[in-house]
């Protein structure tokens, strides 16, 4: 078993690969947790295939990927949140626009050019394989920046993703974190386009997080477990290639379907033995002096203006006094608790 492990180590390429597939695995699942709980799974599928054009014309300038893609790349993340925050033009609207004739562009400049087509079978499709230390270094280096913005953005982020009307009337500024989430879902889309390749790269921003979700319901929880799920996938995918001789961006994303795969039979598996089992007891109640209140994530339990409880409401089979109304707060299961006005 440990020679099994081992034995690919050995080669240069598989340790470059490695260490390029788990970063980018670890890097997807940290913004792909944004973009499923804003229902925006399409944007990382879109903005990759944005992000060719740029390639392309890189290529024919005969300047760096990393920059003619990430000038691309941003101008074509500000565009769609700009034409996405207006009321008649809906986020997917704008992401179809906006994506489908960058992608255009790029495909023109192909058939104009028809001696560097077989170039660029890498942007379509990966190639973790031929990674170069540079591409690791750039890889780790957007994985750091997009990790420290994260953690000094976490509440805003937070707070626009569940509700983003509410959150501009705290006085947060949901365009500014709008615009500062889209530059660096299109920075991590570059980093790791070469390794996985556009057409496969959506799979790696929201595989990842969808199965975190599955698994929890607080949020820090989920951002934990999409980021260790994403450098999972990478990690497992490495070795599938390696022993199965099948491509390596596609064993990647068929290891985090494999997972999603057997998290959500578990789901459903857990929740009939649930439903075998029968109701939970008559009379269960919060206890004296809590509430019971909706948010995006399920019901929770408030116990009143001197507490601070979490978690399902517990049963409570003793009969209680009524505690009288109750306080007019509401709670997130997956976020922090923001008092009405």
């Amino acid at each position: 078993m440990i020679h099994w492990l081992r034995e690919p180590w050995a080669f240069a390429f598989f340790r470059h690969g490695m260490v390029a597939a788990t970063v980018a695995g670890a890097l997807a699942g940290l913004v792909g947790i944004y973009v499923v709980l804003r229902r925006m799974s399409y944007i990382g599928h879109g903005l990759s295939h944005a992000i060719l054009g740029g390639a392309v014309v890189g290529y024919v300038t005969h300047y760096s990927f990393y920059v003619t893609g990430g000038i691309w790349g941003g101008i074509s993340a500000l565009l769609i949140t700009g034409v996405s925050r207006t009321r008649k033009i809906g986020a997917d609207a704008a992401i179809g626009i906006v994506t489908t004739a960058s992608y255009a562009i790029g495909i023109a400049l192909i058939s104009r050019g028809h001696h560097f087509t077989r170039n660029f079978e890498a942007a379509f499709f990966g190639n973790i394989l031929g990674v170069t230390s540079t591409d690791v270094w750039v890889l780790a280096g957007v994985a750091a920046a997009v990790a420290v913005a994260v953690f000094f953005l976490y509440k805003q982020l937070l707070f626009v993703t569940f509700d983003p009307e509410v959150a501009a009337g705290y006085g947060v500024r949901t365009g500014v974190v709008d615009i500062v989430f889209s530059l660096l879902l299109a920075a991590a889309i570059i980093a790791t386009m070469r390794i996985l390749g556009v057409t496969l790269i959506a799979a790696a921003v929201v595989t990842p997080a969808v199965v975190a979700r599955l698994t929890s319901d607080s949020f820090a929880r989920m951002l934990g477990l999409s980021v260790l799920v994403g450098a999972l996938c990478g990690f497992g995918g490495m070795y599938v290639s390696y022993y199965g001789d099948i491509a390596s961006g596609a064993t990647i994303t068929l290891f985090g379907a494999a997972l999603f795969a057997v998290v959500y039979l578990a789901g459903l598996a857990r929740s009939a033995l649930r439903r075998r089992s029968g109701p939970h007891p008559a009379g269960a109640r919060p206890p004296l002096g809590g509430a019971v209140s909706a948010g995006p994530c399920g019901p929770t339990w408030s116990p009143g203006p001197g507490g601070a409880g979490t978690g399902p409401a517990p049963p409570d089979p003793s009969p209680r006094p009524d505690p009288g109304p109750a306080p007019r707060t509401w709670r997130w299961r997956c976020g922090p608790v923001w008092p009405r006005r």
